[in-house]
């Protein structure tokens, strides 16, 4: 493979990444191919101990998912690391893929019980005392505030629950690619080659 073709199919992979991350990461990889034909290597040489650039691709957006998930940590981003993580496509995350749909889908039911809950819990405060609630106006106020306040411990728990499922899916890609590839980062030429000339 070219040094050109190399570039092209890591472009196409990294689709989807703001422009100056795909940028700073094709300028990495044409950094090493530049020391790597300087040091006497063919760029099929290089390439190849590159590796696949598509995978690479997949990789490199899945540690950029996970890296934006550990800095912000709210539903977009917790979104992307989950899309991120199964865009490996490798075999053990897709068989997690539909217990993961289960849990997900029972939490966001969960999410809307709770948010449903809030406002039932309004109503009844609201509405409670001038329609005759049973117990007089002071217990409407209270059953209500008491419905509230469960629906937000509810959510409290669930956003918990839901930043721990984040957090093991991360950890299970990391500890997933970490198998496959000693290192995410784009191991140096130079170190490729002695290590080639040692095996």
């Amino acid at each position: 493979m070219t040094r050109a073709e190399f570039i092209d199919r890591l472009k196409e992979g990294l689709v989807g990444l703001p422009t100056t991350t795909a940028n700073d990461i094709i300028a990495d990889y044409q950094t090493h191919f530049d020391d790597g034909i300087a040091a006497g290597r063919t760029e099929a040489e290089v390439a190849s101990a590159l590796g696949d650039p598509v995978r690479l691709a997949r990789e490199l957006k899945a540690e950029a998912g996970i890296q934006r998930w550990h800095q912000e940590k709210n539903p977009s981003a917790a979104a992307g690391a989950v899309f991120a993580v199964l865009g490996l496509g490798a075999l053990d995350i897709l068989i997690l893929l539909p217990l993961l749909m289960g849990v997900i889908g029972t939490v966001f039911g969960f999410f809307l019980a709770a948010i449903g809950l809030f406002i039932g819990g309004g109503v009844i405060m609201v509405a409670g005392p001038f329609a005759g609630f049973p117990g007089g106006p002071f217990a409407a106020i209270l059953m209500g505030l008491g419905l509230m306040a469960g629906a937000v411990f509810i959510g409290a728990l669930l956003t918990i629950f839901t930043i721990w499922l984040v957090n093991g899916v991360v950890w299970f890609a990391r500890l997933h690619y970490r198998l496959l590839k000693p290192a995410l980062e784009p191991t140096s030429v130079q170190s490729t080659s002695t290590s080639g000339a040692l095996a």
